[in-house]
């Protein structure tokens, strides 16, 4: 970039330029001018898109060299549908952050100035609420192991000024190093003091600053951290703060950190929280966290259906043949890598990167049904147990991976009508009594049925009752329990 510029540590910045965004409130604050613009979906596309070098003549190079260049597959990147609402849930987090966190706003001057005098004095309370409004909100990117989230998060921040400098605004004198945002990683052994160390050494490494020398010490308490860490952030405008491997926080130090995340928020640092669905269950928990979360944007990333999703991907990849006979995409060939990795897009690169690479080793030079099958059950014998418990879609087994436990949407759904029926009971009675005589008057009524899905539960038992099944024999058939009469034989024994 022509504005590029490095700093004294030889990390790059870019100099602020500011410019006019449609948003009267936007045009304010010189946190937000210096950002890049709001893009249509058509130029995201563009922007997040990697293809890998790839030219026709190369399959006719020696096999060893092929081999190599099959492995360029791993730098494709195909934007999908969930990959800009990551891109617009991301922007939106910094550009709204910002709004309340204008450096030439009073208010916001004042609340920043008196915080850093109470942290002086060591009168500072972390739970005290000052006059300051905070536009701050946290986003969650919650998916399957293997679905690209890291690589997507990774992609979308690529294209985001990391630091910014800025030394003069609209006539007026503005020193100021803007950290746009910073990514962690959460600690495996569920330490809120390992993650404050972390802020403070990413912060030093980027900026070539002494955070980590000048505000901590080997004793120092993480409640002696967090105001720290709160002025740093607003001193060096940090628009948001990512954490990776949430799913990585455990049960016994997860109210600390959450606590952590809600006080960052309260005092007007955004949060973007990634993790597997491991992590739902820890945001689920804490209550003040999950009005935070869902009040704001909640992205959930299963393994892809077998549809246009699937095959957008899959269409994408195809073109990239390094045999010498190139083998035309079919239908046929999109259900076989569909089965054999489950829509987990991580696994359908792998499977087709190995595929070619045996062709090309076995002298085959090219794709068949026969090959990838083959593939798979070498190169996926591992991962067999976790597949089969998705082929399954019993919850039982795949509660056994957390990785992989699929989030239904609709859950929030059946909590709150749970509640309404709790809130209504008189009043469904007589609704009940209501339909009753409806039936009774018209037969014809009766055969009237709610439609569930065929993967739901819910469908299943209303199938059995139509069959004169118990539930325990539904239940039974399509292994979502195990049969407990073998377990007596095999005491009996």
């Amino acid at each position: 970039m022509s504005n590029s510029i490095f700093l004294p540590n030889g990390m790059e910045a870019i100099q602020a330029e500011y410019k006019e965004f449609p948003l009267e409130e936007f045009n304010q604050n010189p946190l937000i001018q210096a950002l890049p613009p709001l893009l249509d979906k058509a130029t995201i596309i563009r922007k997040l898109m990697v293809k890998p070098i790839y030219n026709d003549e190369e399959k006719h190079a020696e096999s060893i060299y092929r081999i190599h260049m099959i492995n360029r597959l791993f730098q494709l990147y195909t934007p999908l549908p969930v990959h800009i609402d990551v891109w617009n849930m991301i922007h939106t987090l910094i550009l709204q952050g910002y709004l309340a966190r204008n450096p030439f706003d009073k208010n916001y001057k004042k609340y920043i100035n008196d915080s850093g005098k109470e942290i002086i004095n060591r009168s500072y309370e972390i739970n005290s609420r000052q006059n300051f409004r905070t536009t701050s909100s946290c986003g969650t990117f919650i998916g399957f192991s293997g679905m690209g989230k890291t690589t997507t998060i990774n992609r979308v921040l690529s294209d985001i000024p990391q630091v910014i400098i800025h030394n003069e605004y609209k006539g007026i004198h503005f020193n100021q190093i803007q950290l746009v945002w910073l990514k962690l990683e959460a600690p495996s052994n569920s330490s809120l003091k390992a993650l404050c160390l972390q802020f403070f050494m990413k912060v030093d490494e980027l900026l070539g600053t002494n955070n980590y020398k000048k505000y901590v010490s080997r004793n120092m308490s993480v409640d002696s951290m967090l105001p720290l860490i709160s002025q740093v952030a607003h001193n060096i405008g940090l628009g948001l703060l990512v954490i990776d491997e949430t799913q990585n926080i455990k049960k016994r130090g997860a109210e600390q950190i959450m606590n952590f995340f809600v006080y960052l928020i309260n005092t007007g640092i955004n949060l973007c929280l990634i993790g597997t669905p491991g992590a739902y269950d820890l945001f689920g928990k804490e209550l003040r966290m999950t009005r935070r979360l869902t009040g704001n944007a909640e992205i959930i990333y299963n393994n892809m259906q077998y549809g246009n999703e699937f095959t957008l991907l899959l269409e994408s990849v195809w073109k990239y043949q390094w045999t010498r006979n190139f083998v035309p995409y079919n239908e046929e060939f999109g259900k076989v890598i569909y089965e054999e990795t489950q829509g987990i897009s991580d696994l359908v690169i792998k499977l087709f990167v190995y595929s070619q690479q045996q062709a090309i080793e076995n002298g085959k030079e090219e794709l068949s049904i026969d090959l990838i099958k083959k593939v798979a059950k070498e190169k996926f014998r591992l991962l067999q147990p976790m597949l089969n418990a998705i082929r399954s879609g019993n919850p039982h087994k795949i509660a056994k991976y957390e990785d992989i436990r699929k989030i239904e949407l609709e859950e929030s759904d059946i909590r709150k009508s749970k509640e309404l029926k709790k809130e209504e009971p008189v009043k469904k009675k007589k609704e009940d009594k209501v339909k009753a005589t409806e039936n009774i008057e018209e037969p014809k009524k009766k055969g009237k049925r709610k439609e569930y899905k065929e993967d739901d539960l819910r469908y299943l038992l209303q199938r059995g009752n139509e069959e004169e099944k118990s539930p325990y024999q539904v239940l039974l058939e399509k292994e979502f329990i195990e049969d407990t009469s073998k377990w007596i034989e095999v005491e009996g024994i």
